[in-house]
């Protein structure tokens, strides 16, 4: 009976002191850890963009600091394809103003850990672009600090273009963090405006003599043309906007000159209208030159034949084009 009420004493002795050294604990254990763990991450990142502006992740790295939680900062990171085999000229040229972008950010006054800047390149990260279901390149996304990336965290590129000054204002209405874009110095405009300047007061003080060419219609009609050509075929929409070249597809190699909606077109896109706009008002010409001229009338014949077929030829292709982009209109002629 001794014995019993000894190893009751005993038991109860072990149990007080089980009770004082989990009363002693401090609380939120597993919270400590976790403020530990997020502050190793903004250090390591702080750390990173320090060194670069954008920070280059690979698949590993893209999961532990962009999607595992936690975080309290939130990535904009450019899903792209730079090695040369790719042969995606777009992603250099969205690389450019993206790399001007992040470093207008990360020396500014306003930096801090709650914005970084990320890059992931197809051949560093193809599991991370399976991952995400991405077909194409480059792509902008936004990861918040929490929750999901929604649909407005991918940027429209295909729409606004990539120009820095755009991706601003989009980090702008997905973060609140204002990022004012500052471009290194450039002289070629300033340096090709002084060349023309300089060409056309040569000529004309080396014909100061005569100048009845500055007279001559044509030359101005020409001239008037070209700026037409200019303007109609998306030019200035184009100098805006910023849109890319082509949009070429990293995984097939597939490129499109042609934009598939009518809210937005490639560089590409513009130079062929402008050709196609060129053809068409050749062959006018012809039709005029063959219907107004007192000449050989096969001569006449043959000129007329061959500005009827540039017409016909060239403004089917525009009603092809205009066809693809503006889904569901009904009409074409001879090509669809």
């Amino acid at each position: 009976m001794a014995s019993v009420w000894a190893k009751s004493a005993v038991n109860l002795h072990i149990l007080a002191v089980f009770f004082v050294v989990l009363t002693c604990l401090p609380p939120g254990g597993g919270q400590k850890k976790k403020e530990n763990l997020l502050s190793e991450k903004v250090d390591q990142m702080m750390e990173w963009s320090s060194r670069r502006s954008v920070v280059r992740m690979n698949g590993d790295k893209f999961r532990r600091f962009v999607k595992a939680p936690p975080r309290n900062y939130s990535v904009i990171v450019m899903f792209t394809a730079l090695q040369p085999q790719r042969q995606c000229s777009v992603c250099r040229q969205a690389n450019e103003e993206y790399q001007v972008l992040a470093n207008s950010w990360r020396y500014s006054s306003a930096f801090s850990n709650k914005l970084f800047f990320t890059v992931v390149d197809y051949d560093e990260g193809a599991d991370v672009f399976q991952q995400l279901n991405m077909n194409s390149a480059p792509t902008f996304m936004h990861f918040p600090a929490k929750g999901k990336p929604k649909r407005a965290d991918t940027f429209d590129l295909q729409r606004i273009g990539f120009a820095s000054e755009q991706l601003a204002k989009w980090i702008a209405d997905r973060t609140d963090v204002q990022i004012r874009v500052f471009r290194p110095p450039n002289y070629s405009g300033t340096i090709a405006l002084a060349l023309l300047v300089s060409l056309v007061g040569g000529l004309l003080y080396l014909r100061r003599n005569n100048l009845e060419f500055i007279y001559n219609k044509t030359g101005w009609a020409m001239a008037a043309l070209c700026v037409v050509f200019a303007m109609t075929s998306g030019q200035m929409w184009n100098h805006i906007r910023g849109p890319p070249y082509a949009h070429k597809n990293p995984q097939n190699g597939q490129v499109s000159y042609i934009h598939g909606s009518s809210q937005a077109q490639f560089v590409a896109e513009s130079h062929i209208i402008l050709l196609l706009n060129a053809a068409i008002t050749m062959g006018m010409v012809l039709l005029n030159e063959a219907a107004t001229s007192k000449g050989d009338v096969g001569k006449r014949r043959i000129i007329c034949l061959v500005g009827l077929g540039l017409v016909v030829f060239f403004f089917s292709f525009l009603l092809s084009i205009f066809r693809s982009k503006y889904h569901g209109y009904p009409y074409s002629f001879l090509i669809k």
